[in-house]
């Protein structure tokens, strides 16, 4: 199993000065690599690939106005062409959207591979630095003499704080003892997410708390003058209250997804239109800062590792609409209303718990047809029925 260690960094000037002009390089060769891709397909109307990619990088290299490009270490230079190609092949695939050219004032990251750095007793050497690189080890268990890394990330996030990324191969995990419980998610905007147990995970509304400072915060930083130091000072304080409202957006969905994870053999749930669901003015900022896509992400590698089993189930499955009690489905169901009474058979429903209980019944029947349980891209089709029973709003049993 492939993992890694990502580590607080404390680069001394020396480094910071090599690790700059590393990431300076690393961002103009991507776009100056990325605008040849872009002239010679329209010209030519010819793919490129990480050879011709590389000649191109060779040639960029030895021309008088790119000369300083052979001042930092050629390893991380490479691995942007096969970054880049893996890219595209993502794009083509549909897995990702289409490279864009990158920013001086975003996130900087550089990568070297075995030959551009040295890892001995614990301690990292990087290429053209004279001194190992200092880094906080959080992991007391795990020993980091012993690791042997295969590749290793600097990065530096855009309020000024350096990490390290160590890629290693590492044995698989030991699986959980099972439980013997399944449940049933509904993710939501009002609550984070009700399980069909009942259990209702409170939202930790972080990006609602900071708005008012970080409003604060980019008015000032409009009111100073471009390129000047004041303007990045206040361009470092908003960037480090999102890092504060992300990294504890992070803490709140591992805990979850690692609770879930370790109390059920089966986890089922919906499989979100969430690029779509944003386009909601009202509702965007408040689905934007659930992070299901993570959530979701996270479920799946822990579930992966654990050896438990997580279903997704089609995303036009009715699941708040079906009476979980006697399946009859309304014909329509407004977002305002959070309860509800079947016509049917009359019982009384809690809209989220009521969801939670039908994607459950739902994973259900996916497991036992024997249909995939694991969907990787953004199209599921599930075993569950795409067409539901029509509505009988009006009509008794019989």
């Amino acid at each position: 199993m492939r993992t890694a260690y990502k580590c607080r960094a404390y680069p001394t000037s020396e480094q910071m000065a090599v690790l700059n002009r590393t990431f300076g390089c690393v961002r103009v060769v991507w776009n100056q690599t990325l605008a040849w891709r872009h002239s010679r397909w329209r010209t030519e109307q010819v793919p490129t690939n990480v050879s011709q990619a590389s000649a191109f990088l060779t040639r960029l290299k030895q021309s008088e106005d790119h000369a300083w490009l052979n001042e930092v270490s050629a390893v991380p230079l490479q691995q942007v062409l096969r970054t880049q190609q893996r890219d595209f092949a993502n794009f083509f695939a549909h897995r990702a959207r289409y490279p864009r050219y990158k920013s001086r004032h975003g996130r900087q990251s550089a990568e070297y591979t075995r030959s551009g750095f040295r890892w001995k007793n614990g301690r990292l050497w990087l290429a053209k630095t004279d001194a190992p690189l200092a880094f906080v080890w959080s992991w007391p268990d795990i020993d980091p003499a012993e690791l042997h890394p295969t590749t290793v990330t600097i990065s530096r996030d855009p309020c000024g704080r350096w990490y390290v990324s160590l890629a290693v191969e590492a044995a698989d995990p030991d699986r959980v003892p099972p439980t013997g419980a399944m449940v049933g998610v509904d993710l939501g905007v009002k609550d984070f997410a009700v399980t069909s147990e009942g259990e209702r995970i409170t939202k930790p509304r972080l990006l609602e708390r900071k708005a008012r400072n970080l409003a604060r915060y980019q008015r000032r930083m409009a009111r100073k003058r471009r390129g000047s130091n004041n303007r990045e000072k206040a361009r470092a304080k908003v960037a480090r209250a999102y890092r504060k409202v992300g990294a504890s957006r992070s803490d709140f969905l591992h805990k979850t997804s690692t609770r879930l994870v370790r109390d059920h053999d089966v986890i089922v749930i919906e499989d979100l239109n969430v690029k779509g669901m944003v386009r909601n003015r009202t509702l965007a900022r408040a689905i934007s800062d659930c992070g299901w896509g993570e959530f979701r992400r996270c479920l799946e590698y822990k579930c992966e590792r654990a050896g438990r089993t997580l279903v997704v189930i089609d995303r036009w499955y009715p699941s708040s609409k079906t009476c979980s009690a006697c399946g009859h489905v309304l014909a329509e169901l407004s977002l305002s209303s959070r309860h509800w009474t079947c016509p049917d058979c009359g019982t009384r429903h809690d809209r989220d718990v009521n969801a939670a209980e039908n994607i459950l019944a739902a994973g259900r029947a996916v497991t036992a047809c024997g249909g995939e349980v694991r969907h990787s891209g953004d199209r599921v089709h599930s075993p569950v029925k795409q067409e539901h029973r029509p509505a009988r709003v009006g009509i008794p049993r019989l």
